[in-house]
């Protein structure tokens, strides 16, 4: 049987900043979540001190999609080599290069070459990965460019923070209890619309509608990733309130010998431009991250008291 035909697809974008910050953004691929709108999450080993494996979650043409590359790493020559081993239909096979250029000045270019091919060079799924391919990729140069030209935007407006819950009672029930989200509107209080969706295995994608102590409601829409054999489950809202820009977040459950701590993690990005409309027109970042942090810090400490209360009750055991 013939091989797929091959494709390729180039884009680059000029950015008023060195090139070596730049390659930073990209040699932290552990980051990308943060960085890249459609990245979730990354999974990140070392092989060497050239090369390296990413398992990455991602979303493509509106789909969740996953595979796992392989990287090679050239910070001399300012280039970042990829090549998946194990792709997500409609793509055969993806790889490609990450290049960077100085200019004078202080400047530089970047260029992000593909070259893939669809299973069964299916004409249908070649456009889909050349439209995905060129979605995804106009807009992570488009964060990176944003990003290393304005490298002290996050200073004030990113911020992480935890709650954390000690929970006696099996594992296994805890992470039921997290996991099965699509039951949290007859659970949480807060909860009053949950919509889920398994598209593969371990992967959910919601749209969970929340409701203040004032009554109000919003709807976010997340991309969870399970682990069930480590206890853990990360997210990341690609949807998010008006106050936020970002948000992502990781449930996990660690044994301690004395009770397991369970642990959620949140890193928000707070949108500046809509603090004056929400918050008033003297409000400042600190105020919008006080306020983000009781409300989305108030749910998570909910879940977790709730979580408590139905992993320890004696159905559970």
């Amino acid at each position: 049987m013939p091989a797929p035909t091959s494709h390729s697809a180039v884009h680059h974008t000029e950015i008023d900043a060195p090139a070596g910050r730049v390659y930073a953004l990209i040699r932290d691929a552990a980051d990308w979540p943060r960085r890249f709108a459609p990245t979730v999450h990354v999974e990140r080993a070392e092989l060497d001190a050239r090369s390296e494996r990413l398992r990455i979650w991602a979303t493509a043409n509106g789909e969740v999609k996953h595979w796992t590359s392989h990287r090679t790493l050239d910070p001399d020559g300012l280039r970042v080599r990829f090549r998946q081993e194990v792709c997500s239909p409609p793509v055969a096979a993806m790889s490609g290069e990450w290049v960077l250029r100085e200019r004078p000045g202080g400047r530089c270019e970047l260029t992000l070459h593909h070259t893939f091919a669809a299973v069964d060079d299916r004409p249908e799924d070649v456009e889909w990965i050349t439209t995905a391919t060129d979605r995804n990729s106009r807009t992570e140069l488009a964060n990176i460019k944003a990003l290393a030209e304005r490298p002290d935007t996050d200073a004030e407006l990113l911020f992480s923070f935890e709650d954390c819950e000690t929970v006696h009672a099996p594992a296994e029930a805890v992470y039921a209890f997290l996991a099965e989200a699509a039951k949290w509107p007859g659970r949480l209080p807060h909860v009053s619309r949950l919509d889920l969706t398994e598209p593969t295995p371990d992967v959910q994608v919601m749209t969970m509608v929340t409701r203040a102590d004032d009554g109000s409601e919003h709807s976010t829409e997340s991309v969870r990733v399970c682990f069930p054999g480590e206890l853990r489950i990360v997210y990341k809202q690609i949807g998010t309130p008006p106050l936020m820009t970002l948000h992502t977040g990781e449930w996990s459950i660690r044994d301690t010998g004395d009770g397991l701590l369970v642990t959620s993690q949140h890193t928000i990005r707070i949108n500046e431009d809509a603090i004056p409309e929400i918050l008033g027109a003297d409000a400042t970042a600190a105020d919008a991250r006080t306020r983000v942090r009781a409300a989305v810090g108030g749910n998570s400490a909910a879940t977790l008291a709730l979580a408590k209360r139905f992993a320890e009750a004696p159905h559970a055991a």
